[in-house]
């Protein structure tokens, strides 16, 4: 039986779309060829163990083997990330040099009066790399079981104290948040580092606390801590069971932070695409997938342009939620 003309329109039309598809990868490639010309360095403003850190080391050293070029992690702790952020926004735009930024990036840009460096313009988004919830918690033996139970607690007369890390920090924000938009008598402590914030939760110092399931995690599988809720627009696939805040009605709550990979500004449109192929095809992997989840986060990869407006979206927000709580610039 002879093909139909429709038929054969329709598979030369395919062939077509294929041809063009197959070309325009060879363009990218073709533009992008010379890089890298050694080796590739990302810069990040934590010190070495970190999430942020072990992190860019898994995909840096995929990233390696598909570039055939060494990739070296740069810690520059200090100033909430703005050494860091002024190293990268700095190097030349050969994508030679690229940059970690988080959450904290995002919130930095309204909690300080000014910044050495402008997230948005002097960046170019590549990809996220991994996105991870926070988690309410509460002490073992608290009386606090559900959200429910929480506001009841914290709202007529009645006063919790809710403990997290540093004043400015995701978890301390996300506590100051959830402060304003339950109408909480609480007030928010902050302590130093994450098993002093436990150690209160788990003593009864303070009656919640926020942090991170990879932070949270020896103290929950320990049954010291037990978690409340997750504040995430959904479920985490880390912890199934937990319902988020959103759930439990409080619509317009979501807290999820991330790690993304970016280049200085003006890094030229071939090397960011090529680069994020390579993160897409990286972040997909099983071996890696199961390895990040193991560390309590979740391989998120997006598209530049998702990444960027994502960065938008979150300095917009961590603005409003400032402002709402009063909070003074630094």
């Amino acid at each position: 039986m002879m093909p139909s003309d429709a038929a054969r329109c329709g598979r030369r039309r395919l062939l077509g779309t294929t041809l063009l598809a197959a070309g325009l990868l060879r363009g990218t490639a073709a533009a992008a060829q010379g890089f890298p010309s050694g080796p590739i360095r990302i810069v990040i403003g934590f010190g070495p163990g970190g999430l942020a850190d072990l992190t860019a080391r898994l995909v840096g050293e995929q990233l390696a083997q598909r570039l055939g070029q060494q990739v070296v992690v740069d810690n520059r702790p200090g100033a909430g990330g703005a050494v860091a952020a002024r190293l990268g926004a700095s190097a030349p735009p050969d994508g030679q040099t690229l940059m970690i930024l988080s959450t904290g990036n995002a919130i930095n840009k309204s909690l300080f009066k000014s910044l050495p460096y402008d997230p948005v313009a002097d960046f170019t988004a590549i990809s996220a790399l991994v996105s991870f919830d926070l988690l309410l918690l509460t002490g073992a033996h608290s009386p606090l079981r559900s959200v429910q139970d929480v506001l009841a607690a914290g709202r007529n007369g009645g006063r919790i104290a809710i403990g997290t890390i540093s004043p400015g920090s995701t978890q301390n924000l996300a506590a100051e948040w959830l402060r304003v938009a339950a109408g909480l008598e609480a007030t928010v402590i902050p302590y130093r580092t994450t098993p002093e914030v436990l150690t209160a939760a788990q003593r009864g110092d303070v009656q919640l606390a926020f942090e991170s399931f990879a932070a949270a995690r020896g103290a929950l599988e320990g049954g010291q801590i037990r978690a409340i809720a997750g504040t995430g627009e959904q479920r985490s696939q880390l912890l199934p069971e937990l319902p988020t805040l959103r759930e439990a009605g409080l619509a317009d709550y979501a807290v999820t932070g991330w790690n993304g990979l970016f280049a200085p500004a003006r890094t030229p449109a071939p090397v960011i695409a090529l680069l994020n192929d390579h993160l897409r095809e990286i972040l997909a992997m099983p071996a890696m997938r199961a390895r990040l989840l193991a560390l309590g986060v979740e391989p998120a990869p997006n598209a530049p342009a998702e990444m960027a407006a994502l960065l938008q979206r979150d300095i917009a927000t961590w603005a409003q939620v400032i402002e709402r709580a009063g909070i003074e610039r630094q």
